[in-house]
């Protein structure tokens, strides 16, 4: 892409002091999203996808740090920025959708203040803040609020304005945590698994909200989930994850079509697929490794069923396959070093 980036993260590395030595929850993560796009960070649970979005926001809780790396939001690091500075950003600029409604939404407050507040902070409508607020802003906030409302499919917006979450079912209190990310029109939304706790129905419904919010105003996305199908009906480009890293990216049709690491493949056996012969699911054996104990070399190599004893005995590097599709894997290397190839950490394959 031509585009100068929307967002792009230069090995970032996020970092957890434990008792057991230091978790690195997220190593060296290289991405990029243009204006407009859609990209999905997808991995089993326990990989890091939910690290990297709250490492954007600056959203780790100490001790965990920020160890290394630039998070670069339309041309500026964020983490040079003040504190300040950031709560600046966060809401107006890059909006973030939350897993679970039920424990972001403040129990205590009714919905419609809750998406108020955003436009308040941020100043989006005339007025100061906190208070006195004249009339003439608090009406215009209130039409705003409705007008949100509505449009992310909250039926009878003016009643819903002063129901408590507990009286909203669980899509629609998906719909509220929408509304407030939108509230204030940012450029990014990073939605950390959306759609997790959602009926098929729901889920289908929060999805297709999502697409037209991106083809409507351009917003760019970034979409944590664990399921490969859901990345594949709304994504343009998908990054897999695994013990922190990416170990493989391209568009949706090549990884889908196409994998080029084995746990990619991996994932993609364990989806049921209609009109195929009948046979068993084949789960990735094993489990997700101890990332305060990570083996040497591919951490994926335990579970592997390609492995070598070469896969265990160093670092491996990102292998670009083509312009836009990397993958970390042997394979690949060996095929570099047929063709007489050199490399540090990322090389190309331009001859494949």
């Amino acid at each position: 892409m031509t585009q100068e980036p929307l967002l792009e993260l230069r090995n970032l590395t996020t970092v957890f002091p434990t008792r057991r030595g230091e978790v690195r929850a997220v190593e060296s993560v290289n991405l990029s999203l243009a204006p407009g796009e859609v990209l999905g960070l997808v991995g089993e649970s326990g990989c890091g996808k939910s690290t990297v979005l709250l490492s954007i926001m600056r959203l780790i809780r100490r001790p965990g740090h920020i160890a290394e790396g630039e998070i670069r939001f339309q041309g500026r690091d964020l983490r040079a920025l003040s504190e300040g500075e950031m709560r600046r950003v966060r809401g107006r600029e890059i909006a973030m959708i939350f897993q679970d409604p039920l424990s972001t939404l403040n129990p205590a407050f009714r919905v419609g203040d809750q998406i108020r507040e955003s436009l308040r902070l941020h100043h989006i409508v005339d007025g100061r803040w906190p208070w006195p607020l004249d009339m003439g802003a608090r009406r215009r906030e209130k039409e705003r609020v409705i007008q949100l409302m509505e449009e992310v499919g909250i039926p009878s917006p003016d009643a819903r304005y002063k129901a408590y979450p507990h009286e909203f079912s669980g899509g629609m209190q998906q719909r509220a945590l929408i509304a407030i990310a939108l509230a204030c029109e940012p450029r990014l939304i990073l939605a950390d698994e959306p759609t997790t706790a959602l009926d098929v129905t729901i889920q289908a419904q929060i999805l297709d909200l999502m697409k037209r919010i991106n083809e409507r105003r351009g917003t760019g996305i970034i979409l944590v989930t664990h399921d490969l199908g859901v990345a594949a009906e709304f994504c343009h480009r998908i990054a897999v994850m695994y013990a922190g890293r990416i170990v493989e990216m391209g568009s949706v049709d090549e990884v889908i079509e196409s994998p080029q690491h084995p746990y990619t493949q991996g994932l993609l056996d364990c989806i049921p697929r209609l009109g195929r012969e009948r046979q068993p699911l084949s789960p990735i054996p094993g489990n997700v490794p101890d990332l305060a104990t990570l083996p040497p070399g591919c951490s994926f190599a335990p579970r592997c069923p390609l492995a070598r004893p070469v896969c265990e005995s160093g670092p491996i590097p990102m292998v670009r396959l083509a312009r836009d599709r990397r993958s970390r894997c042997l394979r690949h290397v060996d095929f570099a070093r047929e063709q007489g190839w050199t490399w540090g950490t990322e090389y190309e394959i331009s001859n494949q």
